[in-house]
């Protein structure tokens, strides 16, 4: 990925979705300009989410996902159905696509209905795309449509993907319900300009070739924009590197989670210590609820089940943290045999009933919405749910020093 490109966690996530046959890939060539998506008259060539990271103007920098159609079939339609329910959970704006042809019964299916229960309920804005205009003779019609589907408040536009009639003006709606995000910060509230910034960053068999990963880009990024005084050293050359900076203003130290214990115990207690993973747990989530999770820890027993969850696909390495590293440390601080399960990427399981705890990882490759939603399930489920960096700094007996910073 070139290093000028946004982040697809950090851009706006817009879902399409409808019936088989909607238009719904037609429909996101258009918008984009591009063939991007696999066009065919054959009903369900969409099997599964597709997400697109792309520049579209006046949008800026957004992922579209393209969906399965909402009236698939079969044992294995039902599966793509849930897919497509489930890409609501990353979703920022929502296009609900109706065939023109057959708008009326669309709008009124079970599924329809209960995606649109489901984007209400989560407050998600969206606009209801009328497609394939082309097909009728409805200009005189168009009022009359609109007015007859979904409630008195919902944005409805008429376009043909195919001839890209209507699609300018539904970019342009798009673009004025995009939701104005709150600007959370990494790190640039805790350092200010002129104050140092020391970023502890590994380098072992576990660190990707050639770069660093995206959390300590991140704050790298935040750190500049704050006018902060930015050092990096690995984590065997950090007391040195300490030692040096003795007219440091208002120090912070940012350490690899991997690296806490080594790092806390060379860090005298006036100077503030936190890690990049606690720093994405606030930016991500809920970082009190996470704190509150890792102190369920001491209570696990034998046999309680617990969930690792890594939101991205990585290649595993030898001493990977969440299957190797976490699980030791788990079991040496608790003494006792738990029962892991892990999943990655999109995976996380809507029933979470017999878990006892979820250790989630930093979540740099997902939304903000994805893993608060993460979040919230864990909640309903009360199943306490906190993520690496908070769960190591617990079980070295330091994770109430590195809250200190957030006061």
């Amino acid at each position: 990925m070139s290093l000028n490109l946004t982040p697809s966690s950090e851009r706006i996530h817009i879902g399409i979705f409808g019936n088989r046959n909607a238009g719904k890939s037609t429909l996101i060539n258009a918008i984009t300009n591009q063939d991007l998506a696999v066009v065919s008259n054959v009903a369900g060539t969409t099997t599964d989410p597709v997400k697109k990271a792309m520049e579209i103007l006046p949008l800026g920098p957004v992922v579209l996902i393209d969906t399965p159609g909402l009236d698939d079939e079969g044992e294995l339609g039902l599966l793509r159905v849930d897919k497509s329910m489930q890409a609501l959970n990353t979703c920022d704006i929502a296009l609900i696509v109706l065939s023109c042809s057959d708008v009326f019964s669309e709008i009124s299916s079970p599924n329809t209905k209960a995606l649109l229960s489901k984007i209400r309920e989560k407050s998600i804005p969206y606009i209801i795309v009328i497609n394939k205009i082309d097909e009728e003779t409805i200009v005189p019609l168009k009022g009359h449509i609109s007015a007859g589907i979904g409630e008195p408040e919902d944005k409805v536009y008429m376009v043909s993907a195919l001839n890209r009639d209507g699609i300018e003006e539904l970019k342009e709606a798009i673009a004025h319900i995009i939701p104005k995000k709150k600007e959370l910060p990494l790190v640039s509230d805790l350092v200010g300009a002129g104050e140092d910034i020391l970023l502890v960053i590994p380098i072992d068999e576990s660190a990707p070739k050639g770069r660093i990963i995206l959390p300590q880009q991140q704050v790298i990024r935040d750190a500049l924009e704050a006018g902060a005084l930015i050092h990096v050293c690995k984590d065997t050359e950090y007391k040195e590197m300490l030692d040096s900076l003795t007219d440091a203003k208002n120090l912070l130290v940012v350490t690899d989670s991997q690296a806490f214990k080594k790092i806390a115990e060379l860090t005298p207690d006036n100077i503030r210590l936190t890690s990049f993973s606690i720093l994405m747990a606030r930016y991500k989530g809920d970082l009190y609820w996470q704190v509150e999770g890792a102190r369920a820890i001491s209570s696990l027993r034998d046999g309680d089940k617990v969930l690792i969850s890594e939101g991205c696909t990585h290649h595993r390495q030898c001493n990977d943290i969440g299957t190797v590293k976490i699980p030791n440390w788990l079991r040496s601080f608790t003494g006792v045999d738990v029962d892991l399960t892990f999943t990655s990427g999109g995976e996380f399981p809507t029933d979470l009933s017999g878990y006892k705890l979820i250790i989630h990882c930093g979540a740099c490759t997902l939304n903000a919405e994805e893993m608060k939603h993460r979040i919230k399930i864990a909640k309903e489920a009360k199943v306490p749910i906190t993520n690496y960096g908070t769960a190591i700094a617990y079980m070295n007996n330091i994770l109430d020093r590195c809250m200190k910073v957030f006061e």
